[in-house]
This record gives structure tokens, sequence and C-alpha cells, in this order.
């Protein structure tokens, strides 16, 4: 799977044959079909795995403290994983909007974001988040997040105050 990643981020999902991927695996076309029934399947999996490490990155909520001080953590969490995994990053840029990632990968990768969705409902229940519908508000965040990455790997460098510029420019935008 990681030599998948690095060719399909170097050349592209289309531009990869699974006979590339096998032969950058040291592997054998055969033993690739044993995991693998298609190329399609191997980039879902690929997709999967990514959102359940990203998962792993994420602060436990503590439903005790600010809703804030959570958001915060959520948001820089989400940000370093993918500084620190730049080809996953990549990857998923590239086939973020792609027909190829299944309905069931989707959901499973929505899982991940479900506590920030329960988040987001709480703060607004409480009148600390702006009472817009919590589908757009996610838009609004990943979009930031997205937006941030993106001038990060241009840029090469950042550091810690433009996150922190970047957390209280989207919080400043959420909060009611």
């Amino acid at each position: 799977m990681r030599s998948a990643l690095e060719l399909l981020v170097a050349k592209g999902v289309h531009n990869t044959p699974m006979s590339a991927i096998a032969k950058n695996a040291g592997t054998g076309m055969g033993t690739i079909y044993n995991y693998f029934s298609n190329k399609d399947i191997l980039i879902n999996a690929l997709y999967v795995s990514i959102k359940e490490q990203e998962n792993s990155a994420f602060p436990d909520f503590d439903i005790n403290r600010p809703i804030k001080t959570q958001f915060e953590s959520y948001y820089k969490a989400i940000v370093l994983f993918f500084v620190e995994n730049a080809t996953y990053f990549q990857f998923m840029e590239q086939i973020r909007a792609s027909p190829i990632i299944t309905e069931e990968s989707r959901n499973k990768g929505l899982e991940v974001v479900l506590p920030v969705y329960d988040l987001l409902n709480k703060g607004k229940e409480e009148r600390i988040i702006k009472n817009i519908d919590t589908n757009e508000l996610i838009q609004f965040i990943g979009g930031s997040v997205v937006s941030y990455l993106r001038w990060y790997h241009a840029d090469g460098e950042t550091n810690s105050k433009a996150l922190q510029n970047q957390v209280g420019m989207v919080w400043d935008g959420i909060k009611e």
C-alpha cells in the first residue's frame, strides 16, 4: 500500500497502472491481486486507512473542557496530521471528489469526524457556535483546513503563529 500511495501521488491516480505498483513494491501482479482485485479497491483501501490514521491523531473530546478549547485542539490536530503526512494530504487532494471512492468508504471516513459534528451541535445548543446547519459549518472548517494545508505545502514552511492565526480566524467565523 505504501508503494501504491507513493506512485499514485507522484504519477496520478489515472496514470498509475497496477503493474507499476507491483514493480515499485518489488512483488508480482498475482500477489497484489490476491489482496486487491482492482485498482479502485486498492484506492478505497488507502482512503479508509488514511482516515483511520487521521482518527488516531484527534484528541479525545473532553466534554468538561470549553467548546472553544476542544475546537482548537481538533483543528490543530488535523492540520498537524496532514503537515506530518504530506503524502496523505496529496493523495486525498487527488481523490477528494473522485467517483472511485465508494459510498461505503466515504461513510467510514465520515465516522472520523462524527465527534466534531457532536462538538459543533453542542456548541450550537449552548449558543456558543452560530446556529447554521452543521454540514455547512463542517464545509467551512474543512475548507479552511484544506486551504491552509495547500498554502503550507506550497510554501514549505509555516510557524505556530500562522497556525494559531488560522485557528483564531476560523473560530471567529463560527462563534456566535
